[in-house]
């Protein structure tokens, strides 16, 4: 056992509380800080892949999260002329029927949140991270209010723009920007003839369009709009919303398909927003502060694994720390076992990026490869890999102890 007793966790989002219950489970006392006055209550959507609601499910707080939620096991993909390039998965389906599902962000937010807390986790909010040192037996953590917190480790979920990475290696690498910018809405009663929970993509002329229809007949959608040159925030936000309906009713313009009927439907589209990733950080941590989730490898939207990967990283670990003889040979764990995963589906999600913002040779090439693509990753190695993928609470954590359990349990790469 590490002797690590308590945990200053940095970061309310999804991570933040899954981390928080994970490290209880550990017999680790966490604290949450967050820098925002509460937890979000608007914003995007995601999906929870199978593989993330299956760790869930190890902590037991997977019921309100898919409540929160509707199923959406499948995608199927268009071109900008309304041309069917063939259908894949979200994710796999377990034994017990659960699938992946999609739910907004804030609705998975309070869903952690109320399980944390109803498990005790102290949460204090307006608490922005500003600093932090490492002593000789523990963290003492800065905030922007004057205030300070002490604990046995720090842990960084504080996000793809992450103060935390930058405590550990002034010299990290910035997110990288993936070229695309991302807008959405939610649109009620509309009328439409795809399948409830069926994703429909469109690779568009001049962007990429996705929409699902939810359970009780409402439209959530969303749009990327290739931009090579990364806008300023202050751009982004000069932006009307008037504005924005233009932009995107001519980014969709020659596009068969409902993207234009949505957009004029849509009471309030969420602003542009650039999506950036994190491809690589040489350090994870250090003797006693680490970062997971985004923090530490953000991909980019579409690999659909955000939020999944994350919410495996908090458990895993739980149980470096859990199962480790010193706080830095159960981080350098905890890296050992995440990097290789969460590296490849960045890679694939990198690819998937590239595909939207195709230049007129590329779309050609991407709508006639498409189908064959599709086929071939169905039931592939990597799918499987990356749905099927189970955390073993009770097994010893992979390396934390001796060389020797290194193929252990079913939660190495």
């Amino acid at each position: 056992m590490t002797h690590v007793r308590t945990a200053l966790i940095v970061g309310g989002g999804v991570a933040g509380p899954v981390t928080a219950i994970a490290l209880q489970k550990a017999g680790i006392e966490p604290v949450i800080y967050e820098a925002r006055s509460t937890a979000p209550t608007t914003g995007a959507f995601l999906t929870l892949g199978s593989n993330g609601i299956d760790a869930l499910r190890v902590l037991g707080a997977d019921t309100a999260a898919l409540a929160a939620g509707f199923p959406t096991p499948r995608i199927v993909l268009r071109s900008g002329t309304g041309k069917r390039l063939g259908e894949t998965r979200t994710g796999l389906t377990p034994p017990d029927g659960t699938t992946s599902h999609t739910l907004t962000r804030a609705d998975l937010y309070r869903a952690l949140h109320e399980q944390a807390e109803a498990r005790g986790v102290r949460v204090e909010f307006d608490r922005r991270m500003v600093a932090a040192e490492e002593t000789s037996d523990g963290v003492r953590v800065k905030f922007a209010d004057g205030s300070e917190a002490f604990g046995d480790l720090l842990v960084g979920c504080d996000g793809v723009h992450s103060t935390t990475r930058r405590i550990i290696d002034p010299d990290a690498p910035a997110p990288t920007y993936a070229g695309l910018l991302n807008a959405g809405g939610y649109v009620r009663g509309a009328r439409m003839d795809a399948e409830p929970g069926s994703y429909e993509m469109i690779f568009g002329k001049r962007a990429f369009f996705g929409h699902v229809v939810a359970p009780g007949g409402d439209v959530w959608w969303f749009a990327n709009l290739p931009r090579r040159d990364e806008p300023a925030r202050s751009e982004l936000e000069a932006i009307s919303e008037g504005q924005l309906r233009r932009q995107l009713a001519a980014a969709f313009a020659d596009d068969e398909g409902p993207a234009l009927r949505l957009i004029d439907a849509t009471s309030e589209i969420t602003p542009l927003t650039a999506v950036h990733t994190l491809p690589r950080l040489p350090r994870w941590h250090t003797d006693r502060i680490v970062v997971l989730g985004d923090a530490a490898h953000a991909p980019s939207p579409s690999s659909g694994q955000g939020a999944s990967l994350s919410i495996e990283d908090a458990i895993v670990l739980a149980k470096c720390l859990r199962d480790a003889p010193t706080p830095r040979e159960a981080l350098a764990s905890f890296e050992a076992v995440r990097r290789p995963r969460a590296e490849a589906i960045i890679k694939w999600a990198a690819r998937v990026n590239n595909a939207k913002a195709a230049g007129p040779v590329g779309r050609v090439i991407r709508d006639a490869m498409t189908p064959l693509f599709l086929s071939l990753t169905a039931n592939s190695k990597s799918h499987q890999q990356t749905y099927n993928f189970h955390i073993d609470w009770d097994t010893v954590a992979v390396g934390a102890s001796s060389p020797s359990l290194k193929s252990a349990g079913s939660d190495g790469p």
